[in-house]
């Protein structure tokens, strides 16, 4: 019998190492239904020829032996479990940047609640302090051409000598007298070089860098000293209320108050009316699209991506607790930064410009006076945002500190921005001198006591006061323009006041026990009221009109009022 050459005999049938079929069959490029490759996932248990020599046939037959996949699906399936994770991914990958959204509205919600610095005079003085001239002249104190120095040549004491020597033996020494006397010319040439060096070159270059460093520093002194003359002057122009002079201020500290959030622009611009000694503030509010309106998405069963939105109330009210923490940091940096008290009180209007050409819309409206913002502590001082019974970092607008903090204060604030439900603005930014229905409530509460005050009517007490006007009592002193007990019915508006309304002001002046009835309104009286104060029973009843409040104005503060319409 004859062997091969791996010793088998020789007619033997070897069947093919899987491995090595699975290579050949793979550099055929032959795959299975399984997308496989080798003999059992392509041929026949009997491999690739039977035992008659012939093709081996395949443990599958009839349509399915010849297309991929067969009718089990398995290539149309796999191709379907790969489009499913394909959309699965996907809709993974949109979750998590709506996630990247909400994540940076929580941020601004905790950087817009940051206390801000006081921006006061005191805060922006420079201070000047001199540098001196380096050691060692141009050269910035090169020691390597320092003055030289005995003790760098001085030798060393003589060998042998013990410590117990007296100096004076030791200097009987030849070798140490040799060494010593060599060192002196050393160093005396040494020091000789330097001085001539210094004295022929150094000294010119070292002299003009020490006036040129004197001249750099009288520079900076001066600068110095200039800004803080200038600052000065701006100080004494602020308390003098120069309307320039405490609206540059206000806008500085505005924009100091944005460092926290230089991603959101929110500029804040500020107008200061000196008649009533109040800063109308205007805040340019956030886009809408700012908050997400989206939770994420989810995949449906047919395999299509779908967004999950946020209830519309969730979202409205995560815009409002962003828009009540900009409007507190606004009117904190201007009640900080007033350490002068200049201001009586502050309106501040939150705008909504689009960028569609639409007319701004006042989402939030704020008219505080000095007394109701010291009372206030305008931001909170805890985290801005927590976790609210599985609510996430999103409080319930009835629960948010800053939203309760700015209602407090009497704010208008929309129910819905996305429904562009709009308030009426206090009082708007417009020219310095104002007219009457330029004014807000505080105003004109404050124009009205301003101008009886400097009257003589002292004791000043407001029974009633609301967007149209008050009523108050106050006592004058004997010999004053308006002595005894007076009712004060004030209100705005361009209107008549008829005769009714002068009646109910007498009766009025009987319940307070009160001598005299004011009543002042910046419109104009009918011909029937003028007659009925004219006449027995209400000649205590006095009337200012319109023309009346601008000349008290003129004669008592010194400052005009605009006629309004």
């Amino acid at each position: 019998m004859q062997y091969s050459a791996d010793g088998q005999p020789e007619g033997t049938v070897m069947a093919p190492q899987p491995g090595f079929l699975a290579s050949v069959f793979r550099d055929l490029g032959v795959t299975g239904p399984d997308g496989s490759s080798g003999p059992e996932g392509s041929f026949g248990p009997d491999g690739p020829y039977g035992p008659d020599g012939s093709p081996g046939s395949s443990d599958r037959t009839g349509p399915a032996a010849g297309r991929p996949g067969g009718e089990d699906g398995g290539d149309g399936g796999d191709e379907s479990v790969a489009a499913h994770a394909r959309a699965a991914a996907l809709t993974h990958h949109r979750t998590v940047t709506v996630r990247a959204e909400h994540d940076r509205l929580a941020d601004l919600l905790r950087r817009a609640a940051l206390p801000v610095s006081a921006m006061d005079f005191e805060s922006q003085l420079r201070h000047y302090e001199p540098r001196p001239y380096p050691a060692g002249g141009p050269g910035g104190g090169d020691a390597a051409d320092a003055e030289p120095r005995w003790e760098d040549y001085a030798p060393a004491g003589p060998v042998g000598a013990g410590p117990d020597e007296p100096p004076t033996r030791r200097l009987l020494d030849s070798g140490f007298q040799r060494e010593l006397a060599q060192a002196r010319l050393t160093h005396q040439r040494a020091l000789r070089e330097w001085r001539t060096r210094h004295a022929e070159a150094g000294r010119p270059a070292e002299d003009e860098s020490r006036r040129a460093h004197e001249q750099a520093e009288q520079a900076r002194a001066r600068a110095v000293r200039e800004y803080n003359e200038t600052l000065e002057e701006c100080r004494r122009a602020y308390r003098l209320a120069e309307p320039a002079a405490v609206e540059s201020l206000l806008e500085r500290a505005l924009a100091a108050a944005e460092t926290a959030t230089q991603d959101l622009p929110a500029p804040c611009r500020a107008v200061f009316r000196p008649l009533t000694r109040t800063a109308v503030l205007d805040l340019d509010l956030p886009a809408l699209d700012l908050v997400p309106s989206l939770s994420g998405y989810r995949l449906a069963p047919d395999g299509e991506i779908l967004p999950v939105p946020r209830p519309p109330a969730d979202r409205a009210t995560d815009y409002l607790r962003l828009v009540a923490r900009l409007a507190l940091r606004a009117l904190q940096a201007a009640d900080a930064v007033d350490t002068d008290e200049i201001l009586a009180g502050v309106v501040l209007n939150g705008w909504l410009r689009e960028t569609d050409g639409a007319e701004p819309l006042c989402l939030v409206s704020v008219d505080a006076d000095r007394d109701a913002l010291a009372r206030t502590r305008l931001l909170p001082a805890a985290a801005p945002y927590e976790d609210h019974d599985g609510e996430g970092v999103y409080a319930d607008a009835e629960q948010d500190e800053a939203l309760v903090r700015l209602r407090q204060l009497g704010a208008a604030v929309t129910p819905d921005p996305y429904a562009r439900a709009g308030v009426e603005p206090a009082a708007l930014a417009g020219a310095t001198v104002p007219s009457a229905p330029d004014l807000s409530a505080n105003e004109f509460a404050q124009l009205v006591r301003e101008l009886l005050t400097r009257g003589g009517l002292e004791q000043w007490s407001v029974r009633l006061r609301g967007p149209a006007g008050l009523v108050a009592t106050g006592e004058g002193a004997a010999g004053s323009a308006l002595p005894g007990r007076w009712v004060v019915w004030a209100s705005r508006g361009a209107g008549s006041v008829g005769e009714e309304e002068i009646r109910t002001l007498a009766e009025a002046v009987r319940e307070e026990s009160a001598e005299r009835g004011l009543r002042l309104t910046t419109g104009r009286f009918t011909d029937e009221a003028l007659d009925l104060t004219g006449g027995d029973g209400h000649q205590h009843i006095h009337l200012v009109d319109g023309d009346g409040v601008r000349e008290l104005a003129r004669t008592h503060l010194g400052l005009p009022l605009a006629s309004g319409h």
